[in-house]
């Protein structure tokens, strides 16, 4: 039998951070006269209490650590129950609850969907946690990427295993480091980020909400134009900037903060991320300036900024790119399946796993001409094993193959192709916007029926706990000795 008592004892940890954090937007509208506050701190008291008498009821259950089943347990309960404490300001305010959940979750798996609208008019508390939410789930994002799921081996993810940590089922204990050094740097790059911000003019309160969920790779903004509203092109670029900031593996950024910039561009996941970018980038900058007559700057801004915003899963937007024709629309679907580099607060597929995909096919057709031949594929000097290969191939397979169940489990509620098919790879990948005149970039989720707003949130928790850490906990054999 599994003891869940360790557990148990970390999720009651994390629900009084959790109403900790809370506080802080309490305080934003006490600093503006605004009577929400009390929903944040009545929301507080009651995430906090369940916390403390949570680990006090199994205290001192942490002690040898977590094997890799209670591993699997807690990354699956605390995703899904953190959004549930998450959603509590949103119901004291009002908001129904389908709508709270759907917002509360997709701002912790850093998705950006919205069913908000008049964002301009909204207190500033609210807004405010909604940028924390995106900014929580972000560094969350990272740690469970770099820390539990390579454990795991999850996707490919055992390709990023440290020695160290493939010799032990015991993980807690010696990640607490790691994690130290993920928050200073998560937290030194968001300064960073509200400083360039500030410097391009932006207002103090915008600065800040949108630094959260920039380096998120979030997507939620303080107003309905998303960052249309910023006049300012230095604004959109800083964006840029600090989107491709946040899709980079973060324990490399840790190595060039700490004065090793090199091992960022040694990495091919890295380097594939950015030539991608950069292509996709210009391709889209020629067509807006020969069939848009947009002029070169603006074109460039505009077709840069919309790709990188979807491939890294951040979501914002800068004018309503399905307006500039069916091919910017199709590039626009394929690229919410790419996704960023792994150890990111990106969603999507991931970078590496498509390098790992094409290295095993071209492996298979080298054989097919010599078969007698000995071929092997690397990845940064790491053999491809069969093993590994595998378990990115059924990553795409199960990823692919949730896409098309929910795109028809979203028809029975009389959705259209469109944006059936778009809100089901959107949620999946936890990219944002979906496509269409209703969930597209200029539009929301709120029109979508309360049915389909709970299979999305279901869609955005599986998408960002990698689909296995989910499906494995529905096999019989998890639960035996």
């Amino acid at each position: 039998m599994i003891s869940l008592r360790p557990v148990l004892n970390v999720l009651g940890f994390l629900y009084v951070g959790l109403a900790t954090a809370m506080l802080i937007p309490a305080i934003v509208d006490v600093a503006q006269k605004n009577a929400d506050w009390q929903a944040f701190v009545f929301s507080a008291l009651l995430t906090g209490m369940i916390g403390m008498l949570l680990s006090l009821a199994v205290g001192g259950s942490l002690r040898e650590g977590l094997d890799t089943r209670q591993t699997f347990i807690l990354t699956t309960l605390s995703w899904a129950s953190l959004p549930a404490f998450g959603a509590l300001p949103f119901l004291w305010l009002g908001i129904g609850y389908a709508d709270a959940v759907f917002e509360a979750v997709s701002g912790f798996t850093t998705t950006g969907s919205t069913v908000l609208t008049g964002l301009d008019g909204l207190p500033p508390g609210l807004l405010v946690w909604r940028s924390m939410l995106q900014w929580m789930g972000g560094v969350g994002i990272i740690v469970m990427a770099i820390v539990l799921l390579p454990f795991l081996r999850i996707g490919g993810m055992q390709l990023f295993q440290s020695e160290s940590s493939d010799r032990s089922e015991k993980i807690v204990s010696r990640s607490v480091e790691l994690i130290r050094l993920i928050g200073l740097a998560y937290l030194f790059l968001t300064v960073l980020c509200i400083a360039a911000y500030l410097a391009t003019g932006m207002e103090l309160f915008d600065a800040f909400n949108h630094a959260l969920t920039t380096i998120a790779t979030g997507g939620f903004s303080t107003h309905d134009q998303s960052f249309g509203y910023f006049k300012n092109p230095a604004s959109g670029w800083v964006a840029v900037l600090f989107m491709i900031v946040g899709a980079m593996p973060f324990v490399l950024l840790i190595q060039a903060l700490r004065g090793r910039p090199l091992q960022l561009w040694r990495d091919p996941q890295v380097r594939a991320l950015l030539g991608f970018l950069a292509l996709v980038s210009l391709t889209l900058t020629v067509y807006l300036g020969i069939n848009m007559r947009f002029p070169f700057e603006e074109a460039l801004l505009r077709s840069t900024f919309n790709v990188v915003s979807i491939v890294t899963g951040t979501g914002y937007a800068l004018g309503d790119f399905t307006q500039w024709g069916a091919p910017v629309v199709g590039i626009a679907f394929l690229l919410m399946f790419v996704g960023g580099c792994t150890g990111s607060t990106t969603g999507g597929i991931k970078i590496f796993r498509f390098l790992v995909f094409f290295g095993t096919v071209r492996a298979h057709l080298r054989r097919m001409v010599r078969p007698h031949r000995i071929m092997s594929e690397e990845y940064a000097g790491t053999r491809l094993t069969p093993e590994l290969s595998f378990s990115v191939l059924a990553f795409l397979v199960v990823y692919m193959g949730s896409v098309g169940i929910i795109t028809v489990a979203l028809s029975f509620f009389d959705l259209d192709l469109v944006t059936a098919i778009s809100a089901a790879a959107t949620s999946v990948g936890n990219v944002g916007p979906g496509l269409g005149p209703v969930i597209g970039p200029a539009g929301h989720f709120a029109p979508l029926p309360d049915g389909a707003k709970w299979l999305l949130s279901f869609a955005m928790l599986v998408g960002r706990l990698e689909l296995f850490t989910v499906l494995v906990l529905l096999d019989p054999d998890f639960w035996s000795k």
